[in-house]
């Protein structure tokens, strides 16, 4: 048989029915794995197969329906929906030709569900969740007549509880995906189970349990990243918007930044808009509005590319949250911004979203209220929809703020101050929910202005009531350390995951040591840190909170002592000195530059610091330090003296010391308990003129020093540890020894992680000679050096039987990274959190022979008897500037 050049015999109508097949297969592939370009491509050929056969039958017919649906659904997602949709409407008649029967059902429910899939991609929720209705039994009839594919019907459970998620209707989500995951379970799907969990830690998270929301987000993490890796960016997304309920800003930030390179590669333009809405939302809550307003912009221009009406408001309204935010800071409030917020208000209403159309209407109010149109303000709340229990936790707090911003332009403020009470108490609610101690940490971020607004009002009364001040601070600062330590939770990933973190973490050091490369290793261990950080959202839970402490409770445990909490309000600094007999309030001039002193008292320390400074250098620095203090001290303490005068006789008989200065004197020769703010957390308050010799105890609040004073040891053990690599400087272990004959004592290789926390659980008094580190971005992994690499805080926070005292004798361990509400996490607070009463640590750098010789002296007056904050002011006094140390908790 002859044929023309370049002609091959036609192939039979089988094969060619294989080769489309195949076609579409290798479509289906590169569009899961988001080549939206290569698999169009490939679609349209396998249209052109079919279509070299001529007229279809009911096997070609049924092959192209399922081949113009894979070609809707990739247009939709490169496109938008309503592109996929004219696509899908082309398959009714190629449907028609079929005959009824189970293979009719299942591709009837194949159309069915994309069609409906598309429409809630669209925002039309109501029409799509109507065409999964009429899916899913015809999807059913056809699998149990063997037909069918599970991973249709899989799906559709998994999309039927998406839109219930969108309508609220967060019980009946439940079900479909637990239906989907039961079915999952009979045909091995896995990765399809893996959605389904991750749907249900969208669900806890829409009811405001972070930490099995977090759970299951890390469940199905693990299982994105065995079966479907190109699913991980959307299951970060909904892991960084949990994280910012729980005010965690720049970690969702940094999650966010991680996934948008490979959401870019993917070109899910959906899943990438709302990627940059939620890092919009980030920007915002850590005060980068700029680039909240910058993100916004950005996702609302890809959801109009969509046509996506209802994600281009969410967006819309991201970027005018940022804009109101600037007008509210600038004051210069625009009619038009709050006409646009109004339309913007109604817009959302029109698509259902509640709870955006409120938050629309609370940010118009607040603007109504600075422009003093208060009669505008009213008309507008009245129009706000109610809260519902899915409502988020910052948009209950705004609504709160709104109503006592309100009560205050009407002169009333008894009501303004009652609605910052409940929101507050609202807010602590919403805490207790929150788990890990990182989580209940940062949510106080969203409660920052209704707490700023409470202090102004009592600060600006006529006459302010020190007492009523001091109850709004205790409210609205460091609440992470209401809650009780709970014993150590036995979870064996996280334990095998920080078991491979102290591997990594030492391998790096000792690469670094020996001067070899460590990148590879070092982003292995970042790798794993983050994941030991997300497991400890929920695997670390925290107990019950302590109530608030009250003055009269305060003032009682203090007797002859005073206690004196710092605090800012604009750029005023202020301290409320309590005793047992009254709360005074001193002003205490500029915070600004109380903490810009502060901050470089700390770098004079630090620079103070080296054993081996030249003593020119030595002479010029100690000379900066000591003017320094003197700021600190004339600003901070001097000012006090009237608040806390008293008999000084009575004083010196009361205290049995000797060792009283007449400048401590002159503040009354009480001993203190000090709550820092801000900056105020890193000086040592032994090392200021005033105080030099006067036992201070230092709390990051008044119930926190409370906790700390009714709490007790009942262990008898000393523990002797000592880390590795230190200089022969450090001489204190052999007095030590003579100190405390039967103490535990752990040095060299001996001095493990495991062997020293075994050492610590249900000691009295541990002393801690290693090198360790602050972590300001992540203060539960500031580490201790020891034989076998870093013994984290976040280890030492989770003791069955906590010490009664640590003493943490090198580096800068009582550093705190300061979060909003005054929220001061480190190595020492996560000891204080976690049940130890007293810790011991420096605030600075400190050379290792003066923290060896304070170190001793400290250690024979404590085996003497004498307390902790008596025992270390006597030994700082000797030589405060080198001797940086600070007593926290109780003393």
């Amino acid at each position: 048989m002859s044929t023309t050049s370049g002609s091959r015999k036609p192939a039979g109508r089988a094969a060619q029915l294989t080769r489309a097949a195949a076609l579409h297969q290798r479509a289906r592939e590169a569009v899961g794995g988001y080549r939206f370009g290569r698999g169009r491509a490939l679609l349209d050929d396998a249209l052109a197969v079919l279509d070299s056969l001529g007229a279809d039958d009911a096997a070609s017919a049924a092959l192209r329906v399922r081949i113009l649906v894979s070609l809707a659904y990739a247009e939709a997602e490169a496109g938008s929906p309503a592109v996929g949709l004219d696509r899908l409407a082309s398959t009714g008649e190629h449907l028609a030709r079929l005959p009824p029967g189970p293979g009719r059902a299942a591709l009837d429910g194949l159309v069915l569900t994309h069609r409906g899939l598309l429409l809630h991609r669209a925002g039309r929720i109501g029409e799509g969740l109507a065409l999964f209705d009429e899916a899913i039994p015809r999807l059913a009839t056809a699998l149990a007549s063997g037909v069918g594919d599970p991973v249709v019907l899989a799906n559709t459970y998994l999309n039927r509880g998406r839109a219930y998620i969108d309508l609220l209707q967060t019980g009946s989500a439940i079900d479909e995906f637990l239906d989907c995951v039961r079915l999952c379970e009979r045909h091995g799907l896995d990765q399809i189970a893996a959605k389904a969990h991750h749907n249900i830690g969208y669900v806890a998270y829409m009811t405001g349990d972070m930490p099995t929301a977090l759970r299951h987000y890390d469940e199905a993490d693990r299982r994105f990243q065995a079966f479907a890796p190109s699913l991980l960016p959307t299951a970060r997304l909904d892991q960084a918007r949990a994280l910012l309920v729980a005010g965690l800003a720049e970690r969702a930030a940094r999650q966010l930044d991680d996934m948008f390179p490979r959401l870019r590669r993917q070109r899910v333009s959906q899943d990438l808009a709302e990627a940059e809405v939620t890092r919009a939302a980030a920007a915002l809550l850590d005060g980068d509005v700029a680039g909240a307003r910058r993100w916004a912009r950005s996702a609302e221009r890809r959801f109009a590319r969509r046509d996506n009406d209802r994600w281009a408001a969410i967006a819309a309204l991201a970027g005018m949250r940022a804009e109101t935010v600037t007008a509210l800071a600038s004051g210069r409030i625009s009619t038009t911004l709050v006409e646009s917020l109004v339309k913007l208000a109604d817009r959302l209403r029109a698509l259902l979203l509640e709870d955006e159309t409120a938050l629309a209407l609370l940010l118009a109010i607040r603007l109504e209220l600075r422009r003093d149109d208060r009669q505008a303000a009213l008309l507008l709340l009245d129009q706000v929809p109610r809260p519902r229990a899915t409502s988020p936790v910052d948009h209950l707090m705004l609504r709160r703020l709104c109503r006592a911003e309100l009560a205050v332009a009407e002169g009333n403020t008894r009501a303004a101050l009652a609605e910052a009470r409940s929101g507050l108490a609202e807010l602590g609610r919403a805490r207790d929910r929150m788990g890990g101690l990182e989580l209940v940490c940062g949510t106080a971020v969203h409660g920052r202005e209704l707490g700023e607004l409470a202090i102004r009002l009592v600060l600006e009364a006529p006459r302010t009531n020190a007492r009523v001040l001091f109850g709004w601070l205790e409210r609205t600062r460091a609440q992470v350390y209401r809650y009780e330590p709970m014993p150590e939770i036995d979870d064996p990933v996280l334990s095998e995951k920080v078991t491979e973190l102290r591997s990594l973490t030492r391998t790096v050091q000792l690469e670094r040591v020996a001067g070899r490369t460590v990148e590879r290793v070092a982003r292995k261990a970042a790798s794993v840190e983050r994941e030991v950080l997300r497991q400890g959202w929920y695997a670390s839970r925290w107990g019950r909170p302590r109530p608030v402490a009250g003055f009269a409770e305060v003032a009682d445990a203090l007797g002859d002592r005073a206690l004196v909490a710092f605090a800012t309000h604009a750029d005023e600094l202020i301290a409320v000195v309590v005793t047992a007999s009254r709360a005074r309030l001193v002003r205490l001039g500029s915070a600004g530059l109380a903490a810009e002193a502060a901050t470089r008292f700390h770098a004079d320390l630090d620079a103070l610091a080296p054993d081996g400074l030249p003593g020119a250098l030595a002479e010029v620095v100690a000379r900066s330090a000591a003017r320094t203090a003197g700021e600190l001290d004339r600003q901070l303490i001097r000012p006090l003296s009237a608040a806390l005068d008293r008999d000084m006789a009575a004083a010196a008989r009361a205290l049995d010391t000797q060792l009283l200065r007449p400048l401590w004197m002159e503040t009354g020769g009480r001993e203190l308990v000090v709550v820092p703010t801000g900056a105020l957390y890193a000086i040592p308050w032994g090392s200021l003129p005033s105080l030099s010799g006067c036992p201070v105890v230092v709390a990051p609040s008044a119930t926190a020093w409370l906790a700390a004073e009714r709490s007790r040891s009942s262990g008898e053990r000393v523990v002797l540890a000592r880390g590795p690599l230190l200089t022969e400087e450090i001489a204190e272990e052999g007095p030590l020894q003579t100190v405390y004959p039967n103490a535990v004592r752990l040095s060299g290789t001996a001095s493990t992680v495991s062997a020293v926390l075994a050492a610590l659980d249900g000691a009295d008094v541990a002393h801690l000679a290693a090198h360790g580190a602050h972590e300001p971005t992540n203060a539960l992994f500031s580490r201790l050096e020891l034989a076998d690499g870093p013994l984290f805080a976040h280890e030492l926070s989770r003791l069955r039987q906590p010490p009664g005292q640590i003493v943490l004798a090198a580096c800068e361990l009582a550093m705190s990274h300061i979060r909003p509400g005054d929220e001061a996490l480190g190595f020492a607070g996560a000891l204080l959190a976690g049940g130890v009463r007293t810790v011991v640590a420096a605030i600075s750098r400190v050379g290792d022979l003066a923290a060896a010789t304070a170190m001793i002296g400290y250690h024979t007056k404590i085996a003497a008897g004498v307390r902790p904050a008596v025992a270390l002011a006597e030994a700082v006094a000797e030589d405060p500037l080198r001797r940086p140390f600070i007593c926290l908790g109780s003393g």
